[in-house]
């Protein structure tokens, strides 16, 4: 199943790009939006993203990336990745109101009921709490999110579903954060907290084969779908 590109009205004043992949069928479905890693909306990205529609699921990827000076995918050797992505925090907080639009724009699909996860992965991870905590979403996935420790505070009070999945020799989450959010996980029980003995970052990015790994990433799949399929 392949989707399409379409451009997105910012609030903000402008257009985004967006991969939106749509399921066969009729009815009304839950939606996923993908926050995607420094590369951009690149092959892996869409290619999960019509896994989900695959599946009975709208699923949209916005750039997140649109308002730098390197748009669009970048390939994982580019030397302008290090630099659209920084500062972080900045950039992170401009792209909530790309996720919030996204998310307004998807709910506009016909085949939209309204409710939806977001699913973000390393750079975009920590949307995966900022979506349902702040941008109306009604989940969260995270799949080796970085930043993480300046989003502690955003499950505070958090009742909506929030799963993260990383691997113990990722450089991104190293012992002490991953210690953090195991405390975290044992007193709300709303986060649900995988680490995975021996997996690196970007264990979901076939794009990495040096970290990709098949049964990590078909268990993270499994739950973002058991979220998607809790929002029918």
């Amino acid at each position: 199943m392949s989707g399409i590109d379409i451009r997105i009205q910012s609030r903000d004043g402008g257009e985004f790009d967006c991969y939106l992949a749509a399921p066969s069928g009729a009815g009304k479905v839950p939606a996923v939006v993908l926050a995607s890693a420094i590369h951009g909306v690149d092959a892996d990205i869409r290619a999960i993203a019509d896994q989900f529609a695959a599946q009975g699921f709208l699923a949209a990827a916005p750039d997140l990336f649109w308002r730098t000076e390197a748009p669009g995918p970048l390939g994982r050797d580019d030397p302008r990745l290090k630099p659209r992505g920084q500062p972080r925090l900045e950039r992170i907080r401009a792209g909530e109101a790309d996720m919030a639009d996204t998310l307004a724009e998807v709910k506009r699909h016909p085949r939209s009921n309204g409710r939806a996860v977001a699913m973000g992965f390393c750079y975009g991870g920590p949307f995966a709490v900022l979506g349902p905590a702040r941008l109306g979403y009604d989940a969260g996935v995270g799949c080796h999110s970085s930043q993480m420790s300046d989003y502690l505070d955003a499950f505070e009070g958090l009742a909506k579903p929030v799963c993260l999945l990383w691997g113990d020799r990722d450089d991104w989450a190293p012992p002490e954060l991953l210690e953090k959010y195991r405390a975290l996980a044992a007193r709300q029980r709303s986060l649900d907290l995988h680490v995975f003995p021996g997996i690196l970052h970007g264990f979901m990015m076939p794009g990495s084969p040096a970290a990709y790994d098949a049964k990590t990433r078909a268990f993270s799949m499994e739950r973002a779908l058991a979220l998607l399929q809790g929002l029918r």
